[in-house]
């Protein structure tokens, strides 16, 4: 499809057909998005294609303690984990966790619970030896290596639509990362950045909702004049 289409109509999917995705399709996948642009052309993203039932269990086991935390966490009208959140309202809400979590085990279920059934995992890594993070030293709350991995990740789910595939991104199981690590003997030097789940959409978006420009660009300072189109 069009690249605008793609990018207007490519959001974040996670329930599947129940239909397998053949490793020819996850490697022009992965063939295509190695282009994502990087920075110095270190390309220190690593994927882990994890296919074993036992180990996809084990990552939806991960998963869902923050799962559930993060629901508390919204219940209560905090932004989970924020940078600027109450800690003592968090430790508050997280006490919850544990009604969430009963009560989704005795319902159907939704996309963390049934996250070992995903057609497609791909456990994305950062290997930090190869990344460049001049924020390192600023202090405070460091994002720029992760500017080097996630335009990987995102061109993965874009080759994916032009596959008629869909997916969606999370980072949720990185709240026990070491976790990640030792079930899938991750080395040290290497950072588990973000779990991509893939498949047969049960329904392809077509229409997504977002802020207007106006709402979040602005012209020569950050309380300038909203940037419009003429």
């Amino acid at each position: 499809m069009e690249l605008g289409p793609a990018l207007r109509t490519t959001g974040a999917v996670g329930e599947f057909l129940d239909q397998e995705v053949p490793d020819a399709v996850v490697h022009r996948l992965l063939d295509t998005a190695r282009f994502a642009p990087n920075g110095g052309n270190r390309q220190a993203w690593r994927v882990i294609v994890v296919k074993s039932p036992d180990l996809k269990r084990g990552m939806r086991d991960i998963y869902l303690p923050g799962w559930y935390e993060y629901l508390a966490q919204v219940e209560a009208g905090l932004t989970p984990w924020g940078v600027f959140s109450d800690r003592r309202a968090e430790g508050r809400a997280v006490v919850d966790a544990p009604r969430i979590a009963a009560a989704a085990a005795v319902g159907p279920g939704g996309f963390p619970e049934h996250f070992d059934q995903v057609p497609v995992m791909l456990v994305l890594l950062a290997d930090l030896a190869r990344l460049t993070t001049v924020d390192r030293d600023v202090g405070g709350y460091t994002m720029v290596g992760g500017a080097s991995i996630y335009p990987f990740a995102w061109s993965v789910l874009l080759a994916a639509r032009a596959e008629g595939l869909a997916g969606v991104m999370t980072t949720m199981v990185l709240r026990d990362s070491d976790a990640v690590r030792k079930l899938l003997g991750v080395p040290e030097q290497l950072a588990v950045a973000a779990v991509l789940a893939l498949g047969l959409p049960v329904r392809q978006p077509t229409r997504l909702r977002r802020d207007p420009v106006g709402d979040f660009a602005t012209v020569d300072r950050y309380d300038g004049s909203p940037l419009e189109a003429e």
